[in-house]
């Protein structure tokens, strides 16, 4: 039978194309979201005097603002900015449902981050176009999807190449280097900019008079590797463009936590309690939201030294109440029975399972038990009206 190929013809290589999906900045971008007047103003996610910044909005980033800074010089920096505080489940919230987008894109999507994921685009051009079109399409369905949040998309052959793209044109922008492209691209590229250059490594490379990324090939691979062992042996391969770690398909987080560092140490057990039930409500929160149960709860405890301490206890059933959370953390805090005062505290579920769903003809579902009835009627309001809508009466007047 004529197949219409010549027999011992290879058959063309598939074009690898890989995307790096970067949402532009995420926490800050996702509060201005959910409030309006603060679009367009400094912002930073972290409010605490001794905590540090875990986001910053574009325009507070003009005043030198950056992320990982203590808030105390942050403020100094931007007086007038607004310092909000951290909403973890509202991230994990809105992430999810960027996860969710990048799927209908293609089936392997690795989540790097709460952020940002990779995504294998080989061959996906029939559906979806070529790089640029892919590109454009999967910024607008993850801006319609999140009611405006921006990311910004790198595509390339490798996976590294496709990382550094996203950063090109932010925010809202893409990148794409093509195969005929990624030699120029390489020779002009400043050698800090490739993943794990810094540092040491990177004196060690301007004094060898190395200054972007092509002029690692101006000596043979023999020399990297007796300058820098395995590390100059990968070197040399990002330098020739090579990078053949695959994109690994997305896995369901393990394990659901929230955790806070006070403002003033302390141990006062009413303080301590409160701020239990107000993890436990939001891990509970995302537990059920996320459709599984866990069996193993953490305690995580910093003292004012900074030791850390956990605790854990396995249930006999997988639960997701935020009741049964809290007793459980309560619990393993009063066997924890601190002597000195706490920096921090945490709560986590983990050792996850499906939720079950049967029905029973002589037990009620477990929503509706009295305590599965509040969590229920809990996740209904919050999720038509916001997480701020409605608390749990132990909660009103806490500042957490």
């Amino acid at each position: 039978m004529d197949t219409g190929r010549r027999e011992g013809a290879a058959a063309a290589p598939i074009e690898r194309r890989i995307a790096h999906i970067d949402m532009d900045a995420f926490f800050a971008s996702i509060e201005q979201l959910d409030h309006p007047e603060w679009r367009g103003k400094p912002l930073a996610v972290g409010d605490g005097p001794r905590s540090v910044v875990s986001a910053a909005s574009y325009e507070i980033r003009a005043f030198g603002v950056r992320s990982a800074m203590p808030v105390a010089q942050a403020r100094k920096l931007c007086p007038h900015g607004i310092f909000v505080p951290v909403r973890m489940w509202r991230y994990k919230e809105m992430s999810r449902r960027v996860m969710a987008v990048l799927q209908r894109f293609s089936p392997l999507v690795e989540q790097a981050s709460v952020d940002e994921a990779y995504l294998d685009a080989t061959g996906m051009e029939r559906l979806f176009g070529p790089p640029e079109e892919f590109a454009a399409t999967l910024r607008a369905e993850v801006k319609a999807e999140t009611g405006g949040l921006t990311c910004s998309v790198g595509m390339a052959p490798v996976r590294f190449l496709a990382k550094i793209a996203s950063d090109y044109h932010k925010p809202d922008g893409q990148t794409i280097i093509r195969p005929d492209q990624v030699r120029a691209f390489l020779d002009a590229l400043p050698v800090q900019k490739v993943p794990g250059v810094g540092g040491r490594m990177l004196e060690t490379l301007h004094r060898l008079g190395v200054v972007f990324a092509g002029d690692v090939l101006k000596r043979p691979l023999g020399f990297w590797q007796k300058q820098l062992g395995e590390r100059g042996l990968w070197l040399h391969a990002l330098a020739e463009g090579r990078d053949d770690r695959p994109v690994t398909p997305f896995t369901p987080p393990k394990s659901s936590s929230a955790e806070n560092t006070f403002d003033t140490d302390t141990r006062d057990p009413a303080i301590l309690r409160r701020w239990l039930l107000l993890q436990s409500d939001r891990v509970g929160a995302d537990l059920r939201a996320q459709g599984v149960r866990g069996r193993t709860v953490t305690l995580k405890a910093k003292f004012a030294d900074f030791t850390q301490v956990t605790r854990a206890r396995t249930l006999p059933e997988a639960i997701c109440d935020t009741q049964t959370i809290f007793q459980t953390a309560v619990e393993l805090l009063a066997e924890l029975n601190p002597k000195q005062d706490l920096r921090l505290i945490g709560v986590g579920v983990s050792q996850f399972g499906e939720r079950p769903r049967q029905l029973s003809l002589l037990e009620p579902e477990p929503e509706a038990r009295p305590k599965g009835a509040l969590d229920s009627a809990l996740d209904a309001v919050r999720g038509r009206f916001g997480k701020g809508a409605i608390v749990r009466g132990d909660l009103l007047d806490f500042k957490g």
